[in-house]
């Protein structure tokens, strides 16, 4: 006997994640792997970690794409929705904590900040400009100081007197970084003065005038640095919510919605796309003065779809039945 499985993937500039749940949302898979400059070939990658590890009886019945990547994932995999990252991560941390008001997701080139008011998102901004309020931020920091980053998260937790980092830029950091090494500051509190830092330039710059109000759920993948928890913590004067599932909200999104679809039937290639060369070739449309760089999906001979273009003459199985 078959059971319904709906599928989640939200892929961004640092990780590719892949939630699988049943009918009834309960969680029965999640990967969680690096892209590694190569978006498809990361996600080829999880859905055979995935069909090596679920059961043949699950049945794939939806697919939905999220992330950075979502058109052009959501054509190589067969998606049956496509939507973007405020719609996916709110959707989770609505299904985990109905009650939320605030939502802080904070990846790895960009950070996110969505005001919910009564399950409903009234209110969202953006940080795409600059990194020092993003993952890549306490990335480069932790290799300046040769700590992996989950290191960098527990020595954070040592501190009991953090030093002042300038955090507005990823430059001034380094530098101020420097300087406090070679006057003599502790690692440990050099380290939580830069996830201060961190924090304070996501809510002087992503949360400005917007109303933070707890609950609060902190998703995404630099919520699981202990060191940005207790940051996040201190400045607001309250906890914030870690989610179960935090590190991958924006798959489990994409699933739940590709679930409330419930597509006739799911437009899902299959796991023969894990074996399957798939490459993409861009061209430029010389047919009007915008001169669109266009990238074409490619399955052997076949064309999966094209984006990139300003108007619609050129998407063709992009679109997946779902809202951008």
């Amino acid at each position: 006997m078959t059971t319904q499985a709906y599928l989640g993937i939200d892929v961004g500039s640092i990780s590719t994640n892949l939630v699988l749940i049943d009918s009834g949302s309960t969680v029965l898979f999640t990967a969680y792997r690096r892209v590694d400059g190569n978006p498809i070939h990361s996600v080829q990658k999880a859905l055979l970690e995935m069909r090596q590890t679920v059961p043949g009886t699950l049945e794939i019945a939806g697919v939905g794409t999220t992330g950075s990547a979502r058109t052009l994932i959501g054509a190589v995999v067969g998606a049956d929705i496509v939507k973007n990252e405020i719609s996916a991560h709110a959707r989770a941390a609505l299904h985990l904590h109905p009650e939320a008001n605030t939502i802080f997701e904070i990846g790895g080139q960009d950070s996110k900040v969505t005001i919910l008011r009564n399950g409903v998102v009234v209110d969202f901004a953006m940080n795409l400009i600059c990194a020092a309020g993003t993952g890549s931020f306490l990335d480069s920091q932790a290799k300046r100081l040769s700590l992996s980053i989950e290191e960098l998260g527990e020595r954070a937790l040592l501190s009991s007197d953090p030093t002042t980092i300038a955090g507005r830029c990823t430059v001034f950091a380094e530098s101020d970084m420097i300087h406090k090494q070679q006057a003599g500051h502790q690692q440990h509190d050099i380290v939580m003065g830069l996830c201060q830092a961190m924090v304070r330039n996501f809510l002087s710059n992503v949360c400005a005038g917007k109303e933070i109000r707890p609950p609060i759920v902190l998703q995404g993948g630099v919520s699981a640095n202990r060191g940005i928890r207790r940051a996040f913590n201190e400045a607001l004067q309250t906890e914030v919510i870690i989610p179960q599932h935090n590190m991958v909200m924006g798959a489990y999104g994409a699933a739940l919605l590709a679930a409330r679809a419930n597509p006739i039937r799911t437009r899902f290639r299959g796991y023969s796309l894990c074996d399957r060369e798939i490459a993409t070739r861009g061209f430029r449309c010389n047919d009007c003065p915008n001169q669109c760089e266009v990238i074409e999906i490619l399955d052997h001979d076949e064309s999966l779809g094209r984006s990139g273009g300003r108007c619609r003459k050129w998407e063709q199985g992009v679109q997946a039945g779902g809202s951008r």
